[in-house]
């Protein structure tokens, strides 16, 4: 099943919002009509499913006069998904939305300020019942990186880096390292609340063995030694006092 439609441009530039779809029958219609009642008038919707049999495959038919692009069709993973999205994704801006997750009406007032296609803008997202907190350090981003419904990206990004599919769950972390050392873009906050995002989703309950066992090396790579010692030294106080560093919260 694919089909697709053309959005205007206007004077505003488009945003692509590209959602992941598989099996989720239960949430889809409530995240689409989140999407349709922002005030930003020009949002391009990308679904890429992954071969839904549960209903979701349906309703995105009868959705099928709103949405820019869908497809539904066996795929390699999450972030496999994303990079086909983004083949037909054709907005300046790119948003990732997953369809259990919330979006509230400050996204449209984010969208309202993207202007540096240089910058990648981040607002703040409720995890459990808390704000993510503001600005964030070099540290805490290499250690916890941006929460991914955070972000709204300039395409541009994107005729650089993809996802690598190496890294299952985390993928997202290692794009914001790499564009955290690239001298082409900046990260800039903005003090809205974008999203709810659900933490009862893979990223929250699953480990990326993969980009664990990497992180360190790429913590190195992307954000240099000091941040690394810093890093590496959180890590052994971690093995000695677990108990103590289970909040993710935590800038030490």
């Amino acid at each position: 099943m694919a089909f697709n439609i053309n959005v205007q441009r206007g004077n505003l530039p488009k945003v692509s919002i590209i959602i992941v779809t598989y099996n989720v029958a239960n949430f889809l219609q409530q995240c689409l009509d989140n999407i349709y009642r922002q005030t930003y008038p020009f949002l391009e919707i990308i679904v890429i499913d992954g071969g839904s049999n549960d209903g979701t495959v349906a309703i995105l038919q009868k959705n099928s006069g709103k949405i820019a692009y869908c497809k539904s069709e066996p795929d390699g993973g999450i972030y496999d998904a994303m990079n086909k999205g983004l083949r037909y994704a054709s907005g300046q801006w790119l948003y990732f939305l997953g369809a259990d997750d919330e979006l509230f009406d400050e996204f449209s007032d984010l969208l309202y300020q993207l202007k540096d296609n240089s910058a990648i803008y981040y607002g703040r997202v409720i995890i459990n019942g808390k704000k993510t907190p503001g600005p964030v350090s070099a540290y805490k981003h290499a250690k916890d990186t941006i929460c991914h419904q955070a972000i709204v990206y300039p395409s541009v990004v994107f005729t650089k880096y993809q996802y690598n599919t190496e890294y299952p769950i985390t993928a997202d972390h290692l794009l914001n390292m790499q564009c955290w050392k690239d001298k082409d873009f900046h990260f800039e906050f903005i003090d809205l609340t974008i999203a709810n995002f659900n933490h009862t989703g893979i990223s929250s309950t699953k480990i990326d063995t993969a980009f664990k066992r990497d992180q360190a090396a790429l913590v190195l790579k992307y954000h240099g030694p000091a941040i690394w010692f810093r890093y590496i030294f959180r890590k052994f106080k971690v093995m000695l006092n677990p108990s103590k560093y289970q909040d993710s919260t935590r800038t030490d």
